[in-house]
């Protein structure tokens, strides 16, 4: 096996002063920043009935269930749950890592709740709006997490293989408990690994983005582009799961030697996901809405 590419890549993107800016960083300002101004393309080609200004509400609103819901969520779902009575100010400290999809999602839909109401539109129109949006933050947060050298993917010996020196204490374990893997890491000093942020940025990212927004841009009924995203992204995240260290328990597996909680968090979006394909079928087609609102408009 010829030598292959490490992954040792600076995450600080630049400074201003004493200011590190972090490619991570960019990353979900890039995320938000394309999202926004998508949504705005959408709403001027009438896919939602509403103003300029309450766009940019729903935009704050999402931006923080994003935040807030995944900050939450992987403190919940991935981290050691003494937490919450020994060290209850590690859900504050961000700067440590640590942010989960699925509690993102799970704050990103209670924020669209909450502006539907407000707003008077139908919950899964604005959730059909959003979802093409999403893509975007997923992808590039993908291409951050291999940036930063982090969840990697499993030892292998695929041509396109890669180290990731962040890995090494991983390495050594693995090739204990995997006398076949001994070779590879005396002969590179660490393991090559599948670079399982990159296919989750190719599959969440580029291929969901491609099929929510040709799908999104021809007239279909209510719940299909939200079941879409849910199966889409439940059936890609549970597959790169296998070839994808488990983010806890750490180096280990829920059950059956190979369950890990990304798995069992997207379990329940697959399911929901074709609930929902199954609703579009007898639901409305949705028009567009091309009667602008100049009253309320803020050109």
């Amino acid at each position: 096996m010829t030598q292959p590419f490490t992954v040792a890549i600076n995450p600080v993107a630049f400074h201003l002063g004493p200011l590190q800016i972090h490619w991570y960083g960019l990353m979900y300002l890039g995320g938000f920043l394309g999202a926004w101004l998508l949504a705005e393309w959408r709403r001027r080609h009438g896919r939602l009935p509403v103003t300029r200004d309450a766009l940019g509400d729903l935009a704050f609103y999402v931006m923080m269930g994003v935040i807030v819901g995944g900050r939450v969520g992987y403190m919940l779902f991935y981290a050691d749950i003494h937490w919450i009575w020994q060290d209850p100010m590690a859900l504050f400290r961000v700067w440590d890592g640590g942010m989960s999809f699925h509690g993102g999602l799970l704050g990103v839909l209670a924020a669209g709740l909450w502006w539907s109401r407000r707003n008077q539109v139908h919950f899964f129109d604005t959730v059909d709006f959003v979802a093409p949006l999403v893509p975007i933050g997923l992808g590039l947060g993908r291409l951050g997490n291999f940036i930063n050298g982090e969840l990697w993917g499993k030892p292998s010996d695929v041509s396109w293989a890669m180290i990731f020196p962040n890995a090494h204490a991983y390495d050594v374990e693995w090739a204990a408990s995997h006398p076949q893997w001994q070779a590879a890491l005396a002969q590179f000093g660490a393991l090559p690994r599948h670079p399982s942020q990159l296919y989750e940025m190719l599959l969440e990212g580029v291929t969901m983005f491609t099929v929510l927004w040709l799908v999104s841009m021809k007239p279909r009924p209510r719940y299909l582009i939200s079941g879409l995203f849910a199966l889409m992204y439940g059936c890609f995240r549970f597959a790169v799961e296998f070839v994808r260290l488990p983010d806890f328990p750490r180096p280990g597996y829920i059950a059956w030697g190979w369950l890990t909680m990304g798995q069992i968090l997207s379990l329940p979006l697959i399911v929901v996901g074709i609930v929902l394909l199954v609703m579009s079928r007898k639901a409305p087609t949705l028009r567009l809405y091309t009667v602008a609102m100049p009253s309320q408009e803020k050109e």
